[in-house]
């Protein structure tokens, strides 16, 4: 009868080691795809005001837009996210160059 009280303390070691070790982790991984996620959706909404003030149409900038505003809408993870980002980014790059 001892060894099953043995056994049982032993589990109980195992997963809460096993907890310490994966929430936090776990928590990181979140707060990395949200941040990345915040960028992303400021990154898209700064290159949407920057088509609206273009006075010239940039067909490239509408695909890399249209791009990013897609990979939004999946909700992917962070590397989706860093795509998105530099998609928005690079339209809006395009956008403010035609404006210049």
């Amino acid at each position: 009868m001892t060894w099953v009280v043995w056994v049982v303390a032993a589990v109980v070691v195992v997963v809460a080691g096993a907890g310490v070790v994966a929430v936090p982790r776990l928590r990181d991984r979140d707060l990395r795809r949200r941040t990345a996620w915040s960028a992303a959706r400021a990154a898209i909404d700064s290159a949407a005001v920057s088509r609206d003030a273009a006075t010239t149409s940039q067909p490239e900038a509408e695909q890399l837009l249209a791009r990013a505003e897609t990979l939004a809408a999946a909700h992917g993870g962070p590397r989706a996210a860093e795509s998105a980002h530099d998609h928005a980014v690079r339209a809006d790059e395009l956008w403010r160059a035609a404006r210049d």
